[in-house]
């Protein structure tokens, strides 16, 4: 899970490659380096911690200077973080290359080369592909890069300069993310579209085991036998300031903000005469009618959005719906047959986990439909069915309006297929499509009036070592990523609960002033809800609740209410997610601590 990057042109290079990763550096933040052709030979630099030390170090020991280069931010998954793991890696004198994902083959490899008198300075799997190349490479590149993916095993994204071949920039890609970006008179390699997108909105989709050869000339494609491939030039929809602060004091504070518009340009398309419309998505009510059972398969925040799925789709739809883990998915055996649909939700399309899962149930008969923000993805590219998420480039770490615009999703996948099922009417679909569309405006209006109230209460939350998140229903399932936005960036240890399992043993935890927080927005359980918050309260805990404005919550029961705007009670998590997500931002925030660069975490999990 690492960032890539890559440039050819008339620019200073290694001004270019610093100023892209910056822009990749969610994806990883324990390491940094460049590499750059200088006077005829390739300079490396490179340095452990951010990308601010390696430009400490460049600044004090000599910036390399040049026009063509690869760079790299890491997060580690073999070997410690370090100057010597760091990337690039040579592989001797010929071959120095940069590489996201992993290589699952690497220790027989590493053996091998021993064997053949090759020495290794680093405990990474990358050193391996890095010396393998070298060894395999005898003055043509695409001969050396094709016999050495014949021998590797794994997902990979590869970088790749050979020192015979100056001002030249060899890549290659399987399963792991890749584009080409291309500009007047330049070209890139990049993980992600936001490393590229202030030089460039044009790009091409790398293909597994396409090569991809950049020069001062342009930009050329082939396969491994060395035939040219002919790709089509996409164009990015959103700009630099999409992918910038915007003024705000971090990313994960603009995404927040940023929600309303995520929701409305994510549904607004898709109703139709007041209808969910996804006929575009390959959804039809014939398609929806026949299913007989669902499988919702994702990781983390997406997770949790697909649990908010099941409770709508089998409440308004009365269709079964197992949510699973996707790293546990493929591994137990499931019990996947024709008639079922395996929804696969991603934020960035290339969740190895999850792309392994949707690969499996293809395999085994069922239909797959994948929901996710990154157009041109892998998860996108093979799924039978397609929802795009239009949230734009979501750059903090922890989710926020991606997993918004999940949830405005399943909630229309739930209405279309209640209504292909015959469980509601035409026109009740049409009320409740109505109060989603409405949701753009109650989630403003949300965030105008908990931002306050939510900084304030951060306030008591910064000595706990602990906390619970309690709920009901839905509550329980907007618990369960409440809970988790908050231990990923503040790192206060923190669980989510079904608010009436407490009794059976959970609320042991309960000490004197130790901080629950208690979503109650399903008025149908209100009463039931508010008996288990009673319960934490006699026990010492100081309370809070996440309620709708209306909601009758006495201080007796709570120490602080975070009121919202009363909707659809079904629809609630869309606005009680706000006040979850604030809490944790500020929380973390006034703990000092990288609120969108957690530490040891990733945006994009491209491993298993």
């Amino acid at each position: 899970m690492c960032g890539i990057v890559g440039y050819v042109g008339p620019k200073d290079c290694s001004e270019v490659l610093v100023d892209a990763l910056r822009k990749l550096e969610y994806r990883g933040y324990d390491s940094a380096g460049i590499a750059v052709f200088e006077d005829g030979k390739i300079k490396v630099a490179k340095e452990k911690g951010r990308l601010d030390d390696l430009q400490a170090k460049m600044n004090a020991e000599g910036v390399p200077a040049g026009n063509a280069g690869i760079g790299h931010t890491r997060w580690a998954t073999h070997g410690i973080p370090s100057a010597v793991n760091s990337h690039p890696h040579k592989g001797g004198e010929k071959v120095t290359l940069v590489h996201n994902g992993i290589i699952e083959n690497y220790k027989e490899l590493k053996e091998y080369l021993i064997s053949q008198g090759r020495v290794f300075v680093s405990e990474t799997d990358t050193e391996v592909v890095a010396q393998l190349l070298d060894f395999n490479y005898e003055g043509d590149p695409i001969k050396a890069i094709a016999k050495t993916l014949s021998q590797v095993e794994g997902s990979f994204a590869l970088g790749i300069l050979f020192a015979d071949r100056v001002g030249e920039l060899f890549a290659v890609r399987r399963e792991s993310p890749l584009i080409v970006g291309v500009s007047e008179g330049e070209s890139f390699i990049a993980s992600d579209v936001p490393a590229i997108i202030k030089y460039t909105n044009q790009y091409y989709l790398l293909e597994h085991d396409e090569i991809a050869h950049l020069d001062f000339s342009g930009v050329s494609f082939c396969d491994l036998e060395g035939n040219a491939i002919v790709k089509e030039l996409k164009v990015a929809d959103w700009n630099q300031e999409a992918a910038e602060k915007g003024g705000y004091e971090h990313f994960m504070l603009k995404e927040i903000h940023e929600q309303p518009t995520a929701v409305k340009t994510t549904i607004t398309p898709r109703i139709s005469d007041g209808l969910p419309c996804l006929e575009e998505c390959s959804i039809t009510v014939d398609s929806l009618r026949d299913i007989n059972q669902i499988y919702i398969v994702a990781c983390g925040t997406a997770m949790h959005a697909g649990m908010v799925g099941k409770y709508v789709i089998e409440k308004m739809a009365k269709v079964p719906v197992i949510v699973d883990i996707a790293s546990e998915f493929r591994y137990r055996d499931p019990l996947i047959k024709e008639g079922d649909l395996v929804i696969i939700i991603s934020q960035s399309g290339e969740t190895a986990d999850s792309l392994a899962a949707m690969r499996l149930a293809k395999s085994m008969g069922a239909k797959t439909l994948a929901i996710v923000n990154a157009k041109g993805s892998s998860i996108a590219r093979e799924a039978d069915m397609l929802i795009y998420t239009h949230a734009g480039p979501e750059i903090a770490v922890a989710s926020t309006k991606a997993y918004m615009v999940q949830i405005a999703v399943m909630y229309l996948l739930g209405f279309k297929m209640a209504l292909s099922k015959g469980q509601i009417t035409e026109d009740e679909c049409r009320r409740l499509t109505g109060v989603l569309a409405s949701v753009p405006v109650y989630l403003e209006k949300t965030i105008a009036d908990v931002d306050d109230v939510c900084n304030d209460i951060a306030t008591q939350l910064l000595e706990a070592e602990n906390l619970l998140y309690i709920g009901r229903g839905l509550d329980y399932a907007l618990s369960m990523e409440g809970s988790l936005k908050l231990k990923e960036i503040s790192y206060i240890h923190s669980e989510a609960y079904a608010a009436g399992e407490l009794k059976h043993g959970t609320i042991s935890l309960i000490t004197d002033g130790m901080p629950v927080i208690a979503v109650a927005t399903q008025n149908s359980l209100l009463d039931k809800t508010v008996s288990n918050i009673k319960e934490v309260k006699a026990r010492g805990a100081m309370v809070i609740v996440v309620c709708d404005e209306e909601a009758q919550i006495g201080a007796d029961v709570a120490d602080y209410i975070i009121r919202v705007p009363k909707i659809e009670e079904s629809l609630m998590p869309m606005l009680a997610a706000v006040p979850l997500q604030l809490l944790a931002y500020y929380t973390s925030y006034k703990r000092g601590n990288d609120v969108d660069k957690p530490r040891n975490l990733a945006k994009s999990v491209t491993v298993e």
